[in-house]
């Protein structure tokens, strides 16, 4: 059995951590769905940076806005739109199957706007008013500012995809802005099936600490975060409040798995899909990982315990190491908002440079 199918088997999603024009016009998207179980994607600022500045394939799309009088972040957007938009008609055979739960593709708003509430509900609306498709979710990053953004929008009706989560704490602030929506649509007689995940990412815990902490302690930091946080979602998920709102018609907020790469060159490749194998989950995966997966992923039946397994010991070694948790999952955060901002700004130059060259 292809090792895809063994994780789609205990319930999980395999949506690829990628999108470039390349992968849609060479058929390598298609046959991802077609052979390796991926059932949707997520893009970011840093993913269309790389595949806008080493790809010549965006060139006529680029002229054609230029025709139009476009220019920065509005050609930008129209060259995502275009991708996302393509790649979400694939996706969605596996969006009606599975009534919404599958199938999506994911659009960031601009990072610039992260400490900007107000702007940040306005651009989603737009882009997912833009977009016209049902399967595509809207990325809000999940920091302060963000919380409320998700709220207002989840209230619209427009799917979230929260970004940027680092820990339990966080996970549990968007979750409850996402219940506040949907209690708010349901006050108010509205829809309350309105999709959203929660993107949790891991590596990063990992590549963070790498050289403070002992060797047995390596690679271990974002696994027990996600066991830990899983907890959560499992006890969350089950109580009173949220089963009120699946009796009026609304879903529940799935966890993602994000940044699964492994970047330490001495772990396995697998190390982030085996260790987050779980029912009801989605796990992103760069390329590389995918096949890796695909070529000797294995399981052996093993799952992530709904209890959090030995979490909390392994995070009271990382304490008793010197690790403050709490202070390293804001600090997470704010690099992360910064990466994307500064790819944001270094894709604005890669697009203004190729306007003088198309």
């Amino acid at each position: 059995m292809n090792a895809t199918r063994i994780l789609r088997d205990v319930g999980q999603s395999i949506w690829l951590d990628n999108i470039t024009r390349d992968l849609l016009l060479n058929g390598t998207l298609k046959r991802y769905i077609d052979e390796l179980s991926v059932t949707g994607l997520t893009s970011n600022p840093s993913i269309f940076n790389q595949a806008i500045k080493h790809s010549s394939a965006y060139d006529t799309s680029i002229r054609s806005c230029l025709s139009k009088g476009k220019s920065g972040e509005a050609i930008f957007f129209d060259l995502a739109l275009e991708d996302l938009t393509q790649a979400a008609d694939l996706f969605r055979p596996a969006y009606d199957r599975t009534n919404g739960i599958d199938g999506w593709v994911s659009l960031e708003v601009s990072p610039l706007l992260a400490y900007d509430t107000a702007s940040t509900i306005a651009a989603a609306k737009e882009l997912y008013q833009q977009a016209q498709r049902p399967n595509l979710f809207i990325k809000i990053p999940g920091n302060k500012e963000g919380v409320p953004a998700i709220e207002e929008a989840i209230f619209a009706g427009i799917p979230i995809n929260v970004t940027l989560l680092f820990s339990r704490e966080q996970y549990l602030a968007a979750a409850e802005a996402y219940l506040r929506g949907i209690e708010r649509r349901i006050e108010a007689g509205l829809n309350p099936d309105v999709m959203s995940v929660a993107s949790l990412f891991i590596s990063r815990w990992d590549v963070a600490i790498a050289n403070k902490v002992p060797k047995e302690l390596q690679n271990k930091l974002g696994i027990a975060i996600a066991n830990r946080t899983y907890k959560a979602v499992c006890e969350l998920l089950g109580s009173a409040r949220w089963l009120r709102i699946y009796n009026a018609g609304a879903r529940p907020q799935r966890l993602l798995w994000a940044s699964t790469g492994v970047k330490d060159p001495d772990a396995s490749d697998i190390l982030y899909v085996t260790k987050l194998a779980a029912p009801f989950t989605i796990n992103t995966l760069p390329e590389k990982t995918l096949s890796a997966w695909a070529e000797h992923g294995q399981l052996n039946g093993v799952t992530m315990p709904t209890d959090g397994g030995d979490s909390d010991q392994v995070l009271q070694q990382f304490a008793e190491a010197g690790i403050d948790i709490d202070a390293l999952a804001v600090q997470l955060q704010e690099e992360g908002a910064k990466k994307f901002a500064d790819s944001w700004q270094d894709l604005m130059k890669v697009i203004t440079s190729k306007c003088t060259t198309v």
